[in-house]
This record gives C-alpha cells, sequence and structure tokens, in this order.
C-alpha cells in the first residue's frame, strides 16, 4: 500500500482509497514464496519422513513370526530297535490366525494416515507463516515509503519558515520545531529499516536460504469490497478435525488386530534324527533316520491382556471425541475472532480515509494563509503529525486485514492436498 502526502500530490489519496477497495487477487510473489518454502522448509521435510517411516512400516509387520531352527547331539546315545540316535535337527514355523497380517497392515497403514495429516497441518502453518511475513514486510516498506515522503514535505515547510524568518513573520523556534520533527522522523526511519531487515531474515529462514538475502516487494496491499463468505461449516475438513478421525480409526484396526492376538498361533515343523547303523545286526531299516512332521497350538489361556487392550482401546476412542470436539470448539473459537478483527480492520481503514482527507482540508487551510504572511507553524506541524498519524494507522489496519485473512485460509479453507 502507498500513500503519497497530499500537499505533494492532493490527488492521490483520492485514487487510493478506491483502489484498497478493489478485488485483491494473491501475488504471484507470494505464491511463488510459499511454493518455495513448502519445497525446501526443513520442518515440512521432517514431517514428511516422519510420515515416509510410518509408510514403510506397512512392509515391517508384514512378515510371519522367524522360522525357528534347532540341532542337538546325543552325548548318551538313546539305543532303538534301528541304532543309536547320534543327533536331532528340528525346524518349526508359527503362523498368525487367519487375518493376523492383515490386521497388523492395516492398523499400521491408519497410523500412517494419521501421520500424513501433520504433514498437512503443518503445510498450512507455514503458509499462514509465510503469508504474515510477506505482509509485514510490505507493511514496514510502505510505512518506510511514507517516511520519505513525509520527510520531503517537512524540508519544503523548514523552507517556507526559513523565508517567514527572513521577512519576519516567523520565529527561529518554528524552523527548530521543524528540524526536531525532522530529526523524530529519521530516529523512525532508522528503526523501521531495522524492523525490515529482522522481518526479512525472518521471511529467509522460512524458506530456508540465506538470511541476507534482498527479497524484493511488488505487491501491493489492497483491500477488497467484498470479502469471502466463511462460516463455520469449513471447519468439518480442517485436517486439525481430520487428524482426530484418522487416529480414532487406528484405534478401530488396534482392537481388530487385539482380537486376533488373542486367537490361537497354530505351527508346523519337522524333527530329523540321525540313527546309526547296528554293525551286529542285519535287518530292514537298520540305521534308518527318523523323520517326524509336527503341528502345535499356541492357545491364550489366560487372556486378562486382551480384555484389558479391549477396554483401554474404548476409553481412547472416548478420549479421542472429546480431544475433537474441544479442538473443533477453539477452531471455531479463533474463526469467528478473525473474522471480527478482519472487519475491525476494515471498519478503522475507512475511518483513518476520513480523517486523513479531513486533515487533508485542514492543511490546504492552512496553507492559504502563507499566501497573506500568517501561516502558523505549529498548526502545520500538528496537522502534519495528524497526517502521518492516519497515514500509519491506513497501513496497520490494511496490514491486520491481510493477517486476520491468512488466519482465516488457515481455519477454513477445504484442503486440495
Amino acid at each position: 500500500m502507498k500513500i503519497n502526502n497530499p500537499y505533494i500530490q492532493k490527488n492521490f489519496i483520492l485514487i487510493l482509497c478506491t483502489l484498497f477497495f478493489t478485488l485483491s487477487v494473491k501475488s504471484q510473489e507470494l505464491q511463488r514464496l510459499i511454493e518455495e518454502a513448502l519445497a525446501n522448509n526443513p520442518e515440512i521435510q521432517q514431517f514428511e519422513m516422519q510420515f515416509t517411516i510410518a509408510t514403510e512400516k506397512v512392509n515391517e509387520v508384514n512378515t510371519i513370526p522367524n522360522t525357528e531352527f534347532s540341532t542337538g547331539y546325543f552325548v548318551s546315545e538313546p539305543e532303538t530297535r534301528t541304532g543309536a540316535q547320534k543327533a536331532k535337527f528340528s525346524v518349526k514355523q508359527m503362523l498368525p490366525w487367519f487375518g493376523g497380517i492383515s490386521a497388523r497392515e492395516n492398523y499400521a497403514t491408519a497410523l500412517s494416515d494419521a501421520k500424513y495429516e501433520d504433514v498437512v497441518i503443518a503445510k498450512r502453518k507455514l503458509i499462514a507463516s509465510v503469508s504474515q511475513s510477506y505482509y509485514n514486510l510490505i507493511t514496514i516498506k510502505d510505512k518506510q515509503d511514507i517516511l520519505v515522503i513525509n520527510i520531503d514535505l517537512l524540508d519544503t515547510y523548514e523552507a517556507l519558515a526559513l523565508t517567514s524568518v527572513e521577512v519576519g513573520t516567523a520565529s527561529a523556534v518554528d524552523v527548530l520545531k521543524l528540524q526536531m520533527r525532522q530529526n523524530e522522523m529519521e530516529q523512525l526511519q532508522q528503526i523501521l529499516e531495522q524492523n525490515y531487515n529482522a522481518e526479512q531474515s525472518l521471511l529467509n529462514n522460512l524458506l530456508n536460504r540465506t538470511t541476507s538475502t534482498n527479497i524484493v516487494l511488488t505487491q501491493e496491499l489492497e483491500i477488497p469490497f467484498q470479502d469471502e463468505i466463511t462460516n463455520s461449516e469449513d471447519l468439518v475438513v480442517h485436517p486439525e478435525l481430520t487428524k482426530y478421525d484418522k487416529i480414532y480409526h487406528s484405534v478401530e484396526q488396534s482392537e481388530l488386530l487385539n482380537q486376533k492376538d488373542a486367537a490361537p498361533m497354530i505351527g508346523f515343523g519337522l524333527d530329523y534324527v540321525i540313527v546309526q547303523e547296528r554293525p551286529d545286526m542285519n535287518f530292514n531299516d537298520n540305521g534308518k533316520d527318523i523323520f517326524m512332521p509336527m503341528v502345535s497350538l499356541s492357545i491364550p489361556v489366560f487372556n486378562k491382556k486382551y480384555n484389558s487392550k479391549t477396554k483401554q482401546n474404548k476409553l481412547k476412542q472416548e478420549e479421542i471425541s472429546f480431544q475433537k470436539q474441544d479442538r473443533k470448539n477453539k477452531l471455531k473459537t479463533a474463526l469467528d475472532k478473525a473474522i471480527s478483527e478482519r472487519n475491525s480492520a476494515k471498519i478503522s481503514f475507512n475511518t483513518q480515509t476520513k480523517n486523513l482527507v479531513q486533515a487533508n482540508n485542514a492543511e490546504d487551510i492552512l496553507m492559504k494563509g502563507y499566501e497573506s504572511g500568517m501561516l502558523d507553524f505549529t498548526q502545520v506541524l500538528d496537522i502534519q503529525e495528524l497526517q502521518l498519524k492516519f497515514q500509519m494507522n491506513q497501513i496497520e489496519a490494511t496490514k491486520n486485514y491481510f493477517i486476520q485473512s491468512s488466519i482465516i485460509n488457515y481455519l477454513s479453507h477445504h484442503r486440495n492436498d
């Protein structure tokens, strides 16, 4: 937003007041910064990596228990009819009950789905942070532009005051007052420069690039005539609430897995025994090795822990429902507050615009007094101070409007991920 002092360019403010209420389109410049932040921000990469790890866990659980191998050597060889047993080799494989592996996969998938919502939430927050920092930068830049115009205006007033001193219609005190006012302006200009550097550093950090990288600003903030319609129904699909739905679903899958874990496990195996031939005898099957297929069943007779897990899952579901409702209430409160403050910012802007027009009229009246040699520089300074105040308030109101808009966008926009 750029507002020039009416004494320098009298018609500019009227044109600008119209521009401020034209429909604002998201700038390509801001969109480019957002895309760069989403691609490079380390926090987003961290959440994406966590989601990738959670997804990989689906492959981790898609396995069956370890196959058991064992071997033994008979120190004291048991004698059988066909010979002495020398050694024994065994292999055994336990298998979960039907559907057990699928239940583990579904549970791991549900957890990864919930983790994905963290990525979506982090991206939304980053977009809001980049937008707000961008608006802050534009605000500081516009305030700097206003100060330059006002400092130039004070130079003009100083020249008029010096001329008036020469002809005896003003005193040296008027000149000193103008110069002190200029000093205050220059001080504020230096402070804004520091603020700009700090905000630019913050934005560069969000983009994960060198903090001193210069950000070129070409966008002007313009408050639109009509705001986008927003209501609490938009919160239904907000990722912070969708996450609770997915966590709830993961608990459901956890209970299904718990039921499968409470079922028996079946095992298959084979024992192989090496038998030594009896040298003093000659008959069929002398020294014949032993093969013994086996089937085993593991039954959780003491299933107290599974019953406890079922109760815990039910309690978790109730807890998640309460958490979701509490979060929904807080989001709705934040949305209502942002809408109210955005409306207040527009009201404030309109008021400051009216005040500025009246201050301009007062300035015109005072400046006409210069022609008759009756210019009161104290009043000129007071009016100039009011003009600067109203201009700064306009800029601040515009910033607040867009800051609240970024909060509303975070809370209400439908997901497009």
